[in-house]
């Protein structure tokens, strides 16, 4: 692995930034998780940015915190480098790191990334999954080979048992666009806020968000 940033302390101050900023750079990233079974560890491909509530300064539609504060979004009014986790659809868990400065609610989705240690454990934990690319190609795949829970919301991403190391170096070829599966005026082209390493195979596949029928 070349060098990077390993430091929690600069790695914080790193992530107490704009998200939409720190997208790009933070791809090539690892963060790993030992847990009790071992580590696993992802190098960072795909995420999406998120930012605040609709009375703040970047109010962002797409976001849990849109409507304000509540018990399931709380990490991410808290300081930079924790972890939101959440459950969706019944069956998924997705995994966000929190950026910015304490209060100011913005993260970054963890979409996509490549197991670069601990594959034996990720395969366990995702037997559907078919080649290596496929491990963690999705926040709900990468958030099962990591172990990540909602038992981990508002965990230190940055303290034992996970780490997270930086690139010094910022990835060579990186896309942005529309978020995936973002309905209404959160998931248009006036939200070009994710971002991914342009033919890196385990980017995830875009999917457009469907609006929903209500009765």
């Amino acid at each position: 692995m070349e060098k990077g940033v390993s430091d929690p302390e600069k790695v914080r101050k790193f992530l107490e930034g704009d998200p939409r900023l720190i997208a790009p750079l933070i791809l090539g990233a690892v963060l790993t998780h030992k847990s009790e079974a071992g580590p696993v560890a992802v190098r960072l491909t795909e995420v999406e940015a998120y930012m605040g509530p609709r009375d703040s300064e970047h109010p962002d539609p797409g976001s849990h915190t849109f409507g304000g504060p509540t018990a399931r979004n709380a990490p991410m009014f808290g300081p930079p480098g924790f972890l939101y986790v959440y459950f969706t659809y019944g069956m998924h868990y997705c995994a966000n790191i929190v950026c910015g400065p304490g209060g100011s609610p913005s993260a970054l989705l963890l979409r996509a990334g490549e197991i670069v240690e601990g594959e034996g454990l990720a395969t366990l934990r995702r037997p559907a999954s078919k080649a290596h690319k496929d491990l963690a190609s999705g926040p709900a795949r990468l958030a099962s080979a990591l172990g990540l829970t909602t038992a981990d919301t508002g965990r230190d991403a940055l303290a034992s048992p996970f780490s997270l190391w930086l690139p010094r170096t910022p990835a060579a070829a990186v896309a942005s666009g529309p978020r995936v599966g973002v309905a209404g005026p959160g998931g248009s082209t006036d939200y070009p806020w994710r971002f991914w390493i342009e033919d890196d195979p385990t980017v995830s596949r875009y999917k457009a968000a469907r609006p929903r029928n209500r009765a």
